[in-house]
This record gives structure tokens, C-alpha cells and sequence, in this order.
């Protein structure tokens, strides 16, 4: 086995632990990348003796900290973040135009939820005992919080 496989099962280790870090949770892809490193350090001690051996040990203990340094910064986590913003809101119901026991017409299948129309205004609904076609009549039988309830007229 040459210096350039022990090499390379070092770097496979290493980028097994990253994957663990960050991608593939639970352990056991670091500990296969952390078996993929002692391997390479051993089969470096076998070879090419113990001077060769610990400097190879050294090596990887440096680079491997200093991946995992790197990867501790702020800035390295920014770029994978998700930056969006939820700009939706919850259904607000204006109780002003919306009342129990106004009446309305479904403008979506309500199964259960769905769009109703209340004095033109667009209102999410729901409906917990029925399934509501289309263009069907609808009553507001109540309001809590923000989940308007209906049932068909």
C-alpha cells in the first residue's frame, strides 16, 4: 500500500465525519470515517515504520481539526443557511365583515377546507362534518381564533 492510498483512506475518513456533521445524522458514518483514518494511520505505521507513522498521525490530527475549525465559523454556516422569509400570515378574520351565522357560497371543494365567499370577501373555511361541492350555499356556524367553521345551508 502507498503513501497515495493512505492518503486518500485519511481523506475519506475525514469527508465521511463531514457528512455525518452535517448531512447524514446518527454516528455511523463517523464512526466508519473515523475507522477509514486509524486505518490509514496504521497501515502508515506498518509500512513505512513508526517516524512515518507519527508524522502521518500529526497530519491528520491537524487537518482534521482544522476542517473542523473551518467549519465552526460563522461564515462557513451563513452560505449553507436558508434565508427566506416567511412573509404569509394566518388566516385574519375581519370581524367586522365576518360573523356566525352569515351566509355564503363555497368557492372551492371544502374537504374540509376550503375558500368561502361572504359578502365578497375571501374567506379560508373549514368544514368538519361534510365534504362541500362547489358554488354550494354555506352558514358560518362559528369563529375561534383565526378558523372560520361552516356548514352547508
Amino acid at each position: 500500500m502507498g503513501w497515495f492510498s493512505i492518503i486518500f483512506i485519511i481523506l475519506i475518513g475525514i469527508l465521511l465525519m463531514i457528512l455525518d456533521f452535517l448531512v447524514i445524522p446518527g454516528g455511523v458514518v463517523a464512526i466508519i470515517g473515523v475507522l477509514c483514518m486509524v486505518a490509514g494511520v496504521v497501515a502508515s505505521f506498518v509500512q513505512y515504520g513508526p517516524l512515518a507513522g507519527f508524522l502521518t498521525l500529526l497530519c491528520t490530527a491537524v487537518f482534521t481539526i482544522g476542517c473542523f475549525v473551518l467549519m465552526m465559523r460563522s461564515k462557513t454556516w451563513k452560505r449553507l443557511q436558508l434565508n427566506t422569509r416567511i412573509d404569509s400570515k394566518m388566516n385574519e378574520v375581519n370581524a367586522d365583515k365576518i360573523k356566525v351565522g352569515m351566509t355564503g357560497k363555497a368557492i372551492s371543494r371544502l374537504a374540509p377546507m376550503g375558500t368561502g365567499e361572504f359578502d365578497g370577501e375571501m374567506v379560508e373555511v373549514s368544514s368538519p362534518q361534510d365534504f362541500i361541492e362547489v358554488d354550494t350555499e354555506i352558514v358560518i356556524t362559528r369563529i375561534e381564533g383565526g378558523k372560520v367553521y361552516v356548514k352547508p345551508k
